[in-house]
């Protein structure tokens, strides 16, 4: 069929966009042999530094491959017509609005997912293996993808179901009720993400009486901040990397542990990372982040609502029967960049938020343990210690560590 202009605007986005995003990964690779950073020099030897470097080299070179697969598989879906090809098929097996569109994503995301599965293996049971970090057993990587592709399935073909009802039943006003769907989504994953979504993949249990949780009480109680859920989950399973956030808000909140993060870090600073994490809620970043996610869903789907009938929409993809489904997709794939700007403007205010936290923490508990628990949690994941600051500007939410350690020690 006849391309029409935004299908061409679209194929310029996406090698735009991939372009941009290589030129960041070169500068950044171009810093992998910069000198070890003074500050982490009491933590690092140059083999464990040299071996960092290797890591990145690594990720690096593996990333030019699998974004330039992605790419190239991409522009010639678009351009020989695998779109229009899924929307044909799609439609000899039904002609219903709602079943047409879950079929439709159905196939496309279960295409992607399938050819996603040799990338993602081969970083796990290759790159992650290759330098100590998976604990992944080929049956747990493939019960992760299934598990995941069912909730997938479930969540996504729900709330997709639910936002062409909006559309059918409301038209032009569709997005209002989207967005209030949305707004709910938003606050239920808040509110019981750590209860109902993480024990389909790990095991949570509450953190044992003993003197970590006594001192992780004591400051809990110092600055007022009502704490009754800690619990350790079960991430050696799957790697050797170290984590814990701060999930939910009133009496839903809660604090999880990592096993790994307890293995590695003494008590001290492990109350450290936790200071850290009450911070973010104690300034509340997590409320912050809630509305202004709201917010940008709002305008998105605003937006939507004021291009998704024109036929145009689905041209863009070369799908020559307009439909809702098609159209959704044009729309995502030319509102890309307006998704990258707002991502660069939430990653400025995570990491100025990630700053604050660190600053509580510092305040109501001490700088020091903060300081050396980060140092170690970066020396046993092999973080990258020099990144370039056009690509920490880009991709970073948090500050890089040296920075960190200078504010800490400021």
């Amino acid at each position: 069929m006849e391309k029409n202009l935004l299908f061409y605007v679209i194929l310029v986005i996406l090698i735009v966009q991939y372009l941009v995003h290589q030129l960041l990964e070169y500068l950044n690779a171009k810093r992998f042999k910069s000198t070890l950073p003074t500050e982490l020099s009491d933590v690092f030897d140059e083999t464990e530094y040299q071996k960092s470097q290797q890591y990145k080299k690594a990720n690096y070179r593996f990333g030019l491959l699998s974004d330039g697969f992605s790419l190239v598989l991409t522009l010639c879906f678009l351009w020989f017509g695998g779109f229009e090809w899924v929307d044909r098929l799609t439609r000899s097996f039904t002609d219903n609005t709602i079943p047409m569109a879950l079929v439709f994503f159905g196939i496309i995301t279960f295409g992607s997912a399938i050819l996603g599965i040799p990338f993602s293996y081969y970083r796990t049971f290759v790159i992650e293996e290759s330098y100590g970090f998976n604990k992944t057993t080929k049956a747990l990587f493939f019960a992760d993808k299934l598990k995941g592709a069912i909730l997938g399935a479930v969540l996504g073909g729900g709330i997709l179901a639910l936002f062409i009802l909006f559309y059918q039943g409301t038209g032009p006003n569709f997005w209002i009720y989207a967005w209030i769907m949305v707004g709910v989504f938003i606050l239920f994953i808040n509110l019981f993400y750590s209860r109902l979504i993480v024990p389909m993949f790990n095991k949570q249990t509450p953190l044992g009486e003993g003197s970590l949780k006594k001192s992780i009480e004591n400051y809990a109680h110092k600055v007022g901040f009502e704490l009754k859920n800690v619990f350790v989950i079960d991430g050696s399973k799957r790697s050797t990397k170290a984590n814990a956030y701060f999930s939910g808000f009133g009496k839903e909140k809660r604090i999880t542990l990592f096993d790994t993060l307890i293995n590695d870090l003494e008590e001290e600073e492990i109350v450290a990372v936790l200071a850290h994490e009450v911070g973010h809620y104690k300034k509340h970043h997590i409320i912050f982040n809630l509305v202004l996610s709201l917010a940008l869903s709002g305008v998105t789907l605003y937006i939507l609502s004021l291009f998704i009938n024109h036929p145009e929409m689905s041209l863009a993809i070369g799908v020559s029967t307009p439909s809702f489904h098609a159209a959704l997709v044009g729309f995502a794939l030319l509102y890309s960049p307006i998704s990258e700007i707002t991502g660069l403007a939430m990653n400025y205010l995570s990491r100025r938020f990630e700053f604050q936290a660190d600053d509580y923490a510092k305040n109501t508990f001490a700088a020091t343990p903060l300081v050396t628990s980060l140092k170690k949690l970066s020396k046993n994941s092999l973080s990258n210690l020099t990144p370039h600051p056009a690509y920490v500007f880009v991709h970073y939410s948090h500050p890089p560590l040296v920075e960190r350690i200078r504010n800490l020690k400021a």
